[in-house]
């Protein structure tokens, strides 16, 4: 299946400081391009994958799961770590729990991460049903544009298929249980009025990772979305300061992304 128009995935080839982002379950690399960009126009190496299964149709995640959406930001973050000094990982929702294993799994080699209204439940009442539900049902409602802003829309499905639901809530227990895992400088943005992830998520993940230096800052004009929400600019703003803190290189170094060409130089 050919991939949406603008669910794309996103590169730029920067200088030595490397930015993996992470999309969300469902959802595509549209959601965190603006950040990307961002990054990009600011000289960093940034890659922001397609997750199998996503940015297509919602039956093509049937025959996915998490191990294939964790192999996929694996692979683009030992690219990373090949080409750059300095890595860092970012993720909204889902895409936060993957950030979280790459940390615990990676450790030093990655710097730092960034997730914004990171994922860590399934929540709802199918949720412990989805074992059996899912052989009996094969989707149910979306769970995209969760935008407080708007006239903003996400691009992703309008369904979820219920066999990578089952997968997602394995991964999250999965990842769950490697929080303590997680060394790294944390800069954690969450949203007080999200209809997706709930604020217990962020609260579980802050109690259970062994990060010492941890920033956790509210988001409080946007929904669960804020990439795309009126606190973007923020999130875009406080994690690149949270980058140069960390790796100061990456004020002075790197070739910034042209502009006439949208931030994406190497296309795909």
């Amino acid at each position: 299946m050919p991939v949406l128009p603008g669910a794309e995935p996103y590169r730029h080839d920067g200088g030595e400081v490397g930015v993996l982002l992470c999309h969300g379950f469902t959802g595509s690399p549209q959601s965190l391009r603006p950040w990307a960009e961002y990054l990009a126009e600011r000289g960093l190496t940034v890659s922001l994958p397609l997750l199998p299964g996503h940015g297509t149709r919602w039956q093509d995640m049937q025959v996915t799961g998490w191990q294939d959406w964790y192999a996929e930001v694996d692979r683009e973050l030992r690219s990373l770590l090949e080409r750059c000094r300095h890595v860092f990982v970012f993720g909204l929702s889902m895409g936060g729990a993957l950030t979280l294993r790459l940390a615990a799994k990676h450790g030093d080699a990655v710097r730092g991460v960034v997730v914004v209204n990171p994922a860590n439940k399934v929540h709802g009442a199918m949720a412990s049903l989805l074992p059996v539900v899912r052989h009996l049902v094969p989707s149910t409602k979306g769970l995209t544009s969760d935008i407080a802003k708007q006239g903003v829309e996400e691009l992703g499905y309008d369904r979820v298929p219920l066999h990578a639901a089952h997968s997602v809530r394995q991964f999250f227990r999965l990842v769950d249980g490697e929080l303590p895992q997680v060394t790294q400088p944390m800069l954690l943005l969450h949203s007080p009025e999200d209809h997706v992830v709930p604020a217990a998520d962020s609260a579980r993940i802050l109690s259970r990772v062994s990060s010492t230096d941890v920033t956790e800052i509210l988001l409080e004009q946007s929904y669960h979305v804020a990439t795309l929400d009126h606190d973007a600019e923020r999130i875009f703003e406080e994690s690149y300061a949270f980058i140069g803190r960390l790796a100061p290189s990456a004020e002075t170094t790197g070739s910034p992304a042209p502009e006439t060409l949208g931030g994406s130089t190497t296309g795909g």
